[in-house]
């Protein structure tokens, strides 16, 4: 008698996305053009922005606009950069580095790698 083969694993549907694009931030630091929603949140409720990036994130609210968030992000997708590029740029720039974050993370999101 022969067993029936039971099928564990569906096929899915899967976007290529190349290694060198999981490595890099998926705009840069001043393209808020791209995503026009993002950089107005950003301006003018930055809080409110940052605890949108830290609750993406799975971190407490407080945390979305630091240093140790920025650095998280990066080290966890292996962009590169430093500790003190982290802390330079949160420093003179913090609407734009939370809106590079949240821009990026959107990005990933919609091509799976979120």
């Amino acid at each position: 008698m022969a067993v029936p083969t039971v099928v564990t694993i569906q096929p899915q549907h899967s976007v290529a996305v190349s290694t060198a694009s999981r490595n890099i931030w998926q705009t840069g630091l001043m393209d808020c053009c791209t995503d026009c929603g993002v950089c107005f949140c950003g301006t003018f409720c930055y809080p409110c922005l940052g605890c949108q990036v830290a609750g993406d994130m799975n971190e407490c609210c407080l945390c979305g606009t630091s240093v140790a968030m920025r650095t998280l992000y990066r080290t966890r997708y292996n962009i590169p950069g430093s500790i003190c590029s982290d802390f330079c740029i949160t420093l003179w720039c913090p609407v734009c580095s939370v809106c590079q974050i949240k821009r990026d993370i959107n990005r990933r999101r919609k091509i799976g790698i979120f």
